[in-house]
């Protein structure tokens, strides 16, 4: 049976511990579930193979164990794994100290969006299906490339660093 990667939006360790995620997909029939880090990434092995019903069912699980949801957006671990095999910012010269994160849209995205964009150090680089790749460097001003993310393609996304995306991917 094929894994997935569920990444839920808007969590952190104050708003939804793993375990208790973890529990909400295995009664939503999930198999050989785990969590990666804590801020909202389920790994899970099921029969379904359709995104969007996946993400819906988890999402209805977690409305039915704690009356609310957190938008989750799925993929399968193999089409992250190729993702951060093929290297999406081999391309680019950043800096050593560049951040590089993967943003996921739960539909592809405008195809009219002119990129690269930037803003205070932020850069979306590139748009490849439904996942946007940007690079910042941190700074004072915080997250700076949320905003400009959200600005660009919306709220219907959720960002991991590429390091997360690897992580997910192998567990």
């Amino acid at each position: 049976m094929p894994r997935y990667v569920a990444l839920l939006r808007g969590v952190s360790p104050m708003n939804c511990k793993m375990p208790e995620l973890k529990e909400c997909f295995q009664a939503a029939g999930f198999e050989d579930v785990r969590t990666v880090l804590s801020s909202g990434n389920a790994v899970f092995t099921t029969r379904e193979s359709e995104w969007s019903a996946l993400e819906q069912t988890a999402e209805q699980a977690m409305l039915a164990a704690w009356g609310h949801a957190f938008p989750t957006i799925i993929r399968p671990a193999a089409y992250l794994a190729d993702l951060v095999a093929r290297d999406p910012f081999g391309e680019f010269h950043l800096p050593p100290a560049a951040k590089r994160v993967v943003t996921f849209l739960r539909h592809p995205g405008n195809q009219d969006v002119q990129l690269p964009v930037e803003r205070d150090g932020a850069r979306i680089l590139k748009m490849e299906a439904a996942e946007v790749f940007t690079a910042y460097e941190p700074s004072p001003e915080g997250p700076v490339f949320m905003t400009l993310l959200e600005r660009t393609f919306g709220k219907d996304i959720t960002t991991r660093t590429l390091d997360t995306v690897r992580k997910c991917a192998a567990a």
